[in-house]
């Protein structure tokens, strides 16, 4: 079995961190240590390490550079009120990562190590794991091409890592209904691209509609499909559900939608609810017309990063609607505390969903 190599960082002051959790805001600060282990076609997995967070040393002729071999994951770590800490479905995200790399002609991750590698970072810094109420820390597990070549091959050298960032709410403002834009003219992915895959490339294709949607006034933007633009299929962050008196309604998952890990968490707690699920594809047609009429009552979108959020309105170029009153509904709201209960360690977790430790 690989064994990891442990080269502590010089720790920051306690001060300096508790200033720094005080208000973390998403993605901006980092824990003392990051995970780094490497791959060669000649010898698989090897020089598995714990190291201080710090630069990458990279040849500017670096595959991922050029041609995009880059793929990560998104999970978080939670303090539990017995002073223990969790992860919520760990491996889920393995069996993404192996998933994403098979798509993108990546070496697959022993997902036994994965779990290691996620948990010896979280072990390493776990002075860094936030305990106040909708606080947690967020890995990043990633791996990229190293090989220094130009050509289009897959590259035959790769760096898997795993990265902490102390998290509060993903939107600025908190948990409050958000406004998206739906993007009529740009997509982000096509059947049989890599839409269902973790990959960097999907996300860059994202920012242009994201900052389209910025400049509408909104907060995230909501993509139809490229074929025949009209299908909902996904936030550049998030998957989408709208809520019936009969049932909640996503779109199903059918290759260029991303197979997220809360996703399935919703449709799983939702059923044990006693909520009717029905993974169909959804219009934009019927999302604006059953809104305008009061037949849908909630629309709601979930992910790592914000977990539950309720979608208040949304927006086109030809102009916009509400749904329902504009405010967070009841379901919308009891799916969400039922997740981030079990997530916490404040709710029985009828599917063991949360792997923790002392």
């Amino acid at each position: 079995m690989l064994e990891f190599e442990l080269v502590p960082a010089a720790r920051r002051p306690a001060e300096e961190r508790a200033a720094l959790l005080a208000d973390p805001g998403f993605g901006r600060v980092f824990t003392d240590h990051m995970v780094t282990i490497r791959y060669a076609e000649s010898k698989g997995w090897y020089d598995a390490r714990l190291v201080p967070f710090g630069p990458l040393s990279l040849s500017p002729a670096t595959a991922a550079l050029h041609y995009g071999q880059e793929i990560f994951e998104g999970l978080k770590a939670y303090a539990m009120p017995d002073g223990g800490v969790a992860l919520f479905r760990p491996e889920a995200n393995a069996r993404r990562l192996n998933a994403t790399a098979a798509r993108m002609a990546m070496p697959e991750l022993p997902e036994d190590l994965f779990l290691r590698a996620v948990w010896t970072l979280v072990e390493a810094d776990r002075e860094w794991v936030p305990s106040k109420p909708g606080q947690s820390l967020y890995l990043r597990p990633f791996m990229l091409a190293t090989d220094p070549f130009l050509g289009v091959r897959p590259s035959s050298e790769y760096l898997f890592a795993v990265i902490a960032s102390p998290a509060g709410s993903y939107f600025a403002g908190g948990a409050k209904p958000v406004t998206v834009w739906v993007s009529e003219d740009l997509t982000r992915a096509a059947p049989g691209g890599t839409g269902a895959a973790k990959t960097a490339a999907n996300y860059a294709a994202s920012l242009l509609a994201q900052a389209q949607a910025q400049e509408a006034g909104c907060d995230q933007v909501v993509f139809l499909d490229a074929v025949e633009r009209r299908w909902i299929e996904e936030s550049g962050s998030m998957n989408v559900f709208f809520v019936y008196d009969d049932a909640i309604v996503t779109p199903p998952l059918n290759g260029s939608i991303l197979p997220g890990v809360t996703r399935d968490s919703v449709l799983r707690l939702a059923e044990h609810l006693g909520h009717t699920v029905a993974e169909r594809p959804y219009s934009f047609e019927e999302w604006r017309r059953d809104a305008e009429s009061g037949k849908l009552r909630e629309t709601f979108a979930s992910g790592t990063g914000v977990v539950i959020t309720s979608i208040g309105a949304a927006r086109t170029r030809d102009g916009s609607f509400t749904i329902g009153d504009g405010t967070e509904g009841p379901v919308t709201t009891a799916i969400r505390d039922a997740i981030v209960g079990i997530q916490r360690g404040l709710r029985p977790d009828p599917f063991g969903w949360s792997v923790r430790r002392p």
